[in-house]
């Protein structure tokens, strides 16, 4: 008789595994280094335990020329060709959503203007489970803005095709209702010479949970992730009555397996009031074949107020001496003195410095959002959440 010997570990999170069956993972424990941070009874049964809904549809007022929307069957071959599932949530998603939302920019159109789609969630009560595909012709430019609101339970993947010399500049705005959950999975598959602008804005709801990934397949492929969020404190639990805050988790996986390819991660966040907690891990992997690869990611969080937690995870893995650059930061502090001082010093309240700082401090990633209205949506938001904190 011999002993069997467990499978030995993936090497890399790319090895990790991936299914469109939900039996293929576990139920989850907490116990998994994937999950350790995220607080997994907030979930509501997203994880399994309940039969879910219907899922928030997409809709929008009007379209620019060359982009359009539509239902796609599950059977279409679109449909699970640039996102396999990687951990249960993400399968559920798959397996139980009915159908999937397409929208489609057609080759060679550039947009003079972006177009604004919106998810809007009817009630947190059943668990749903929606998926999207988005696809951008070769050579085609353009911006969408995907905005995400109301009350949900939602898990939902978000496959995201940019053809070769295709342009795409794409925000997420979760600015979900105080009681809503969402675990997502978004991922971007680029052709040769593609270039992707992703921005996630991150304000509303109880627990949000977005996991972003990137594939290369042709040289000369750019990704840039940024992220902007503001987790708060919520009303008390109404079980315990103990305090309690937003969960904002954010994580990364850049998989540069082709050579010549450019990546940059840059989020950043903002923390106040008692029981909020942030996560960001970002893991960029450099494949042993990736030669010519240049990449960074940096994650910044400010805390505004004690009782307040942010985890910073930056890894990088490199299988190659071959790059032009490869590196990470992580910082995560309160309030700079010296720009408060420097502030104060010119006659500025306190109160009013420290909101400066805040905003000097979001500055950078909002002016990256190609609309302007937006912009001013954010910043006004942004302003709210300091007043309500007295900062």
């Amino acid at each position: 008789m011999t002993d069997t010997l467990a499978a030995p570990p993936p090497k890399t999170k790319s090895q990790a595994l991936r299914s469109y069956d939900v039996a293929d993972f576990p139920n989850l424990t907490g116990l998994e280094e994937e999950w350790r941070f995220t607080p997994l009874k907030r979930l509501r049964g997203l994880t399994g335990e309940l039969v879910g809904g219907s899922a928030p549809t997409i809709g929008y007022r009007e379209l620019p020329a060359g982009v359009a929307v539509s239902a796609l069957d599950k059977s279409d071959p679109r449909v699970g060709s640039v996102l396999t599932p990687f951990d249960r949530i993400s399968a559920l998603a798959y397996g139980r959503s009915a159908a999937a939302s397409l929208i489609s920019v057609e080759p060679e159109t550039v947009l003079e203007q972006a177009a604004v789609l919106t998810l809007a969630g009817t009630g947190a009560e059943t668990p749903s489970f929606g998926h999207t595909f988005l696809e951008v012709g070769r050579f085609a430019e353009a911006t969408i803005v995907l905005e995400q609101t109301g009350s949900v339970t939602l898990a939902d993947n978000v496959e995201v095709a940019v053809a070769d010399g295709a342009k795409l500049t794409l925000v997420t705005l979760a600015d979900w209702a105080a009681d809503a959950v969402q675990a997502q999975h978004i991922r971007f598959r680029l052709g040769r010479d593609a270039r992707v602008t992703h921005i996630q804005v991150t304000l509303g709801g109880d627990l949000v949970r977005q996991f972003t990934s990137v594939e290369y397949t042709g040289r000369g492929g750019e990704a840039e992730l940024y992220g902007l969020y503001f987790a708060t404190e919520l009303p008390a639990d109404p079980a315990s009555g103990l305090p309690r805050g937003q969960h904002l988790e954010h994580r990364q996986l850049v998989d540069h397996s082709v050579p010549d390819c450019r990546s940059y991660v840059g989020y950043r966040g903002a923390l106040q009031g008692e029981g909020a907690h942030t996560v960001w891990v970002g893991d960029v992997l450099i494949q042993v074949q990736a030669t010519g690869t240049d990449t960074y990611e940096i994650n910044r969080n400010l805390v505004l107020t004690d009782g307040a937690r942010a985890d910073s995870v930056p890894n990088l893995e490199i299988e190659t001496g071959e790059v032009a650059g490869a590196g990470h930061a992580s910082a995560t502090g309160r309030f700079d003195d010296e720009q408060l001082f420097y502030l104060m010093a010119r006659g500025i309240p306190e109160g009013e410095a420290r909101k400066l700082v805040v905003r000097g401090f979001f500055a950078e990633l909002i002016n990256k959002i190609p609309v302007e209205e937006l912009r001013e949506r954010l910043g006004a938001s942004i302003e709210d959440r300091l007043a309500k904190a007295g900062a």
